[in-house]
């Protein structure tokens, strides 16, 4: 994890707002701020986003600090660190409902701080990773005449439609089966149908498109793959027995 990471103390108490300051800034983080009002922590934001807000659930004023990071979150999404010498339990149902990354109680020591800290940021880290590959995954697959362009981890890999035996599938995701491996698209299969621009490729069930060229028997409700026997249709089979005769 990075240093320098930017945090925005909101504290009506300024010596303990410097001192925290003053903290954070030995650590190696950027303070960008130090706001005593919950009136102006918005204006503040507006300026420049934070990493982590500490935000002091006590602060002086119409609002208190669980207010202010409702009206945040209506706006950004930052994680926020409560600071808080009040711990009783309203307090803290009400804070819980701002989904926190931590509460530190006051006094606090530098450790408690600074751990609160760490811990939060290796969870942002964990979150963008997850984000990163849930954007990776749900990437459409380019689907071409003579092939399909299918995500793997962090690169598209071209899969020709020679090479696919069928494709099968699994409630919103679909799995092409090859001769050497499979592949899994985030794709319903109706999608996949509409799209495919081989003359090879049929769809012969609600939950099958078979490769025509693969295809070793055809039985009165079936057709034999690789040895994989795949459900056919009724009322697709005098298609498939059409299309047979075109491959």
């Amino acid at each position: 994890m990075t240093k320098n990471n930017t945090i925005l103390i909101v504290e009506d108490e300024m010596i303990i707002a410097a001192n925290i300051s003053l903290q954070l800034t030995h650590l190696g983080y950027e303070v960008t701020g130090i706001v005593p009002r919950a009136e102006e922590v918005l204006q503040q934001i507006s300026k420049q986003i934070p990493d982590i807000i500490l935000m002091d659930i006590n602060l002086k004023g119409d609002l208190d600090g669980i207010e202010v990071v409702h009206l945040i979150q209506k706006e950004y999404k930052i994680p926020i660190i409560y600071l808080t010498a009040n711990s009783n339990e309203a307090h803290f149902n009400r804070a819980k409902e701002t989904n926190p990354y931590a509460f530190v109680s006051k006094p606090f020591k530098k450790l408690d701080l600074q751990r609160a800290i760490e811990l939060t940021l290796v969870r942002i880290q964990d979150e963008r990773n997850t984000d990163k590959s849930l954007n990776l995954l749900t990437e459409e697959p380019f689907i071409l005449s003579d092939c399909i362009f299918v995500r793997s981890h962090d690169k598209m890999v071209k899969v020709c439609i020679s090479n696919i035996l069928y494709i099968e599938a699994e409630r919103n995701y679909c799995k092409i089966h090859c001769k050497d491996k499979e592949h899994l698209l985030v794709m319903t299969l109706k999608d996949i149908e509409e799209k495919l621009m081989s003359n090879t490729l049929l769809r012969i069930h609600r939950s099958f498109i078979v490769n025509l060229s693969h295809i070793d028997e055809i039985a009165t409700n079936h057709v034999v793959i690789a040895k994989k026997a795949i459900p056919l249709s009724a009322d697709l089979k005098k298609k498939l027995l059409l299309h047979i005769q075109k491959v």
